[in-house]
């Protein structure tokens, strides 16, 4: 096994064992960098030798009996709306080509504390504003969506070009690009991971979080990141945490919710087929599994993009009146459309989110968790626009992947995405794990001990086989029983 293949954790354990050292570890991955990059188009700029540097420093420092802990000396990547000090953040937009930060994020800072080392900054969609990361390409097959807005961070722990990275999630854009890359990303609870130096898309539903190759993995960023900052006005206040789970898989008591409306809807037949054979085995590790019904489904999508749209439109209302030019179309469009949303239709949204909040509360009152679909299909091929269903549904391939993350997002419950198989193409499907306020350690417990009767996940190939196309999947030629492109 080369070093940029292991995981965060036993990453850590070599390190911290002398059996690794960040030097190696962190040459090793900046080599995995040079193979994959001109493939998959992860990063927006690359720090090699302040990487190197770093590991060098971290190398001397544990030599001196100072380590500083589990992510001591491990390589990551940052989705480049985080700043960094002295380093561009440009949201990959032209409109801040030339930003550079002038001081650390406090996620930056936290995890340089923690002695991570920074590989360089990763792509977004631009200004997070999108489900696709058109700059960044699949993982597992060079012609098909990374997924969005932080697929350059899901691709390059996917691919081996970083141990783990950050990525922002707004209405997915975690949750997405890690499921369609076969790889965990965690959306914490609303306030419970500071945003202050992080690019905003939509402030009252932005979230930071761990792209990660295991749940273990997650859950030490998650544990390095956590914690109040009072320059992030949604800022939680509260004690720290250590989220490690248990090495256990008995999860006896715990009750299972299984959606019987929405999140099964227009679900691609092999995804479904995945998630239902994965609660089946978390059912066999002692949940209860209970029926639930998912409240003012109706109202989701309006209440997402009532919220985000608005927000968004006034973040960027002086850059878009100077250099309209400078942003992509798509992006462009949106923003534009928020000005001609009314403060009525904002309003709304915002008395709609706490009705659904409200019943969020009392549905999570009778289960631990709710178990379900990340995404409903795996990746599309690029440029591919609609999904059509077998009912005839056509659907934007945006609005396909918001449907089912952003409900977590407008009611700041925790998130989690966990890799459970592949589809007839082998392409990745995820299962997303969805709990309590501050639940985070319920819902790493119940998809680390998943995982934990899993055979080893092996790292994506499209690098290796480049060229490799979407040609000919079930998402791409209509067949009975399954969306058409």
């Amino acid at each position: 096994m080369q070093p940029y293949e292991r995981s965060l954790a036993a990453a850590a354990d070599a390190i911290r064992d002398r059996r690794l050292s960040p030097v190696e570890l962190v040459d090793s991955v900046l080599d995995r960098i040079e193979e994959t990059e001109p493939h998959l188009g992860a990063y927006v700029t690359v720090a090699a030798e302040q990487a190197r540097r770093t590991a060098r420093q971290a190398e001397h420092e544990m030599a001196r009996g100072r380590y500083r802990g589990p992510l001591h000396g491990i390589p990551m990547g940052l989705k480049d709306l985080i700043d960094v000090d002295g380093m561009a953040t440009t949201a990959s937009s032209r409109v801040r080509a030339d930003h550079r930060a002038t001081a650390d994020s406090t996620v930056a800072a936290r995890l340089s504390t923690a002695g991570a080392i920074l590989l360089g900054k990763t792509h977004t969609h631009e200004f997070a504003f999108g489900l696709t990361t058109p700059q960044t390409r699949n993982a597992w097959d060079s012609g098909r969506v990374a997924g969005g807005s932080s697929g350059g961070s899901a691709v390059a722990v996917a691919s081996g070009a970083a141990t783990f990275a950050l990525g922002t999630d707004t209405g997915g854009s975690i949750r997405v690009p890690a499921a369609l890359n076969g790889v965990v990303g965690l959306k914490p609870t609303y306030g419970l991971v500071p945003r202050h130096g992080v690019t905003s898309l939509s402030w009252s539903l932005d979230h930071v979080g761990p792209i990660t190759r295991t749940v273990e993995d997650a859950a030490l960023v998650l544990t390095a990141l956590a914690g109040h900052d009072p320059r992030d006005p949604a800022s939680l206040a509260l004690p720290a945490v250590d989220y490690r789970p248990g090495a256990g898989t008995d999860l006896t008591g715990l009750r299972i919710g299984v959606p019987r409306t929405y999140y099964f809807d227009h679900v691609h037949p092999q995804v479904e087929t995945a998630v239902r054979h994965a609660i089946g085995q978390l059912e066999a590790l002692g949940d209860q599994l209970v029926e639930v019904d998912i409240p003012m489904t109706r109202y989701v999508q309006a209440t997402q993009w009532g919220l985000m749209v608005p927000e968004a439109g006034a973040y960027h209302e002086g850059s878009l009146r100077r250099v309209p030019g400078l942003y992509e179309e798509d992006v462009r469009i949106l923003l534009e459309a928020s000005e001609l949303m009314s403060a009525g239709d904002y309003l709304r949204a915002q008395r709609s989110r706490t009705l659904m909040r409200a019943e969020w509360a009392r549905m999570l009152e009778d289960v631990d968790v709710i178990v379900a679909p990340s995404v409903p299909m795996p990746a599309v091929g690029s440029g591919q626009e609609t999904v059509t269903w077998p009912d005839g549904t056509v659907e934007s391939v945006s609005d396909a992947y918001v449907r089912l993350s952003s409900p977590a997002n407008i009611t700041g419950v925790p998130a989690l995405t966990v890799p459970v198989g592949h589809d007839a193409a082998g392409m990745p499907i995820g299962m997303q794990l969805l709990g309590r306020p501050l639940g985070e350690p319920t819902l790493l417990r119940v998809g680390h001990a998943y995982e934990q009767t899993q055979p080893a996940r092996a790292l994506a190939t499209a690098a290796s086989s480049p060229g490799r196309s979407a040609e000919g999947s079930a998402l791409t030629r209509p067949s009975p029983g399954t969306p058409s492109a």
